[in-house]
């Protein structure tokens, strides 16, 4: 079997430290507020803010960042990155903490863009899906390894500490990049025109639509999944760390093994895992009250929830052609506009449905993804797609949709 280049997993430990970053507030909230003298609720907005950065700073940093090299922008990523994190590991002032949080995911989402296609360059055609899938087994490596870790290390150093190793991370990661990313020139000037127009794409519109309702979907019940297994379920609060971590583990091996068989298959894979998805949120929501059950839907839920996204992400970099960069940034910011507008409605529900409200929502949002991927698959196959090959028919496909 073909190998991948050393380049990708290089690219992932990015990923992972942007995935980190982003939620390990999750796990050092109290000690934040504790020292900052400010609620539980208002610390929780340093998590807000760095959602809003990866919507906002996906698309407008690849635009600023277009006739850059990409070697360039990920190393200048990675030093914003470095920045943030200490602004945030000194800072004293919680506007400046907020600041430095938006600026930071600016920066990741910079990263991230430019990473998927430099991924996908790197690994060429024929192993785009599992370059993907490995840059995403990257991010959910964060969740699964890198919030805990950050947690512990907070106990240890404090929660400052948590934020200083993983801004040291961050300069392994930039000398790694420096080393290993070809040094490409950009010998054309390029159009900001010309990328808009390659947002015209039908199927990266679909694509688009597809990872905005399947991460929303599996996250907005996840987000809310402590409360239903030991409120509803009788889970001992001790044992929801193994439980989730079960459900981290699952995200990882589906991810890769998503990314492994998107390419030989990549509309089975997009069509398949959202359906699987769907039931097995609504058996979380119907079994919620039998705590082994629940346990073990959930961390099958890992298994197929996520583990389309890098197979949804190479699609898109196809789709949107010679603007390849800018359709993987419109990727990261579907990606987390779907988990804020998923995480709302289903805290939302709260009240009327109970802590099984969410999952239930969450199965209707990512029943929503089979639509757009079904619609892709048929077109592709009314196309005669080959789905290991390049872009010979995309124009063709484009016409359908």
């Amino acid at each position: 079997m073909t190998r991948l280049p050393f380049l990708v997993y290089v690219l992932a430990l990015g990923t992972f430290l942007m995935i980190t970053s982003e939620f390990v507030v999750a796990g050092i909230l109290p000690a934040i507020a504790g020292d900052l003298s400010i609620s539980l609720a208002h610390t929780g907005l340093l998590i807000t803010v760095f959602a809003v950065g990866m919507i906002v700073g996906s698309p407008s940093m690849t635009l600023l960042t277009l006739r850059l090299p990409r070697r360039l922008t990920l190393v200048l990523a990675l030093v914003v990155f470095i920045v943030g994190h200490v602004v945030v590991a000194t800072g004293s002032h919680f506007g400046t903490l907020l600041a430095a949080r938006f600026l930071t995911a600016l920066a990741a989402g910079a990263f991230w863009s430019v990473a998927a296609v430099v991924a996908s360059d790197a690994a060429g055609p024929g192993l785009g899906s599992r370059a993907q899938g490995v840059i995403g087994a990257g991010g959910s490596l964060g969740t699964v390894l890198g919030v805990p870790l950050g947690a512990v290390l907070a106990q240890v150093l404090g929660w400052r500490g948590t934020f200083w190793a993983i801004a040291a991370a961050a300069v392994v990661a930039a000398v790694l990049v420096a080393r290993f990313v070809p040094h490409g020139r950009v010998t054309h000037a390029v159009s900001v025109r010309g990328q808009l127009a390659g947002l015209r794409s039908g199927r990266l519109w679909l694509v688009l639509a597809a990872c905005a309702t399947t991460t929303g979907g599996v996250v907005a019940a996840y987000s809310y999944i402590a409360p239903l297994l030991t409120d509803r379920a009788g889970v001992p609060s001790t044992l929801v760390p193994l439980v989730l971590t079960g459900f981290g583990v699952g995200s990882f091996v589906g991810t890769v093994v998503g990314g492994r068989l998107g390419d030989r298959h990549p509309h089975v894979v997009t069509v398949v895992t959202p359906a699987v998805s769907t039931l097995l949120l609504l058996g979380i929501g119907a079994v919620s009250g039998l705590p082994w059950v629940t346990s073990a839907l959930l961390v099958v839920l890992g298994l197929f929830g996520l583990s389309a996204n890098g197979v949804l992400i190479h699609l898109a970099v196809r789709a949107a052609g010679p603007a390849a960069t800018l359709g993987s940034a419109f990727t990261v910011s579907s990606f987390n506009l779907g988990t804020a507008v998923g995480t709302a409605i289903a805290g939302g529900t709260l009240g009327a449905l109970g802590v099984a409200g969410p999952a239930l929502v969450g199965a209707v949002i990512v029943a929503l993804t089979v639509v757009p991927t079904a619609v892709l698959a048929r077109v592709a196959l009314r196309a005669g797609q080959r789905p290991a090959v390049g872009e010979a028919s995309a124009d063709e496909i484009d016409a359908r949709v």
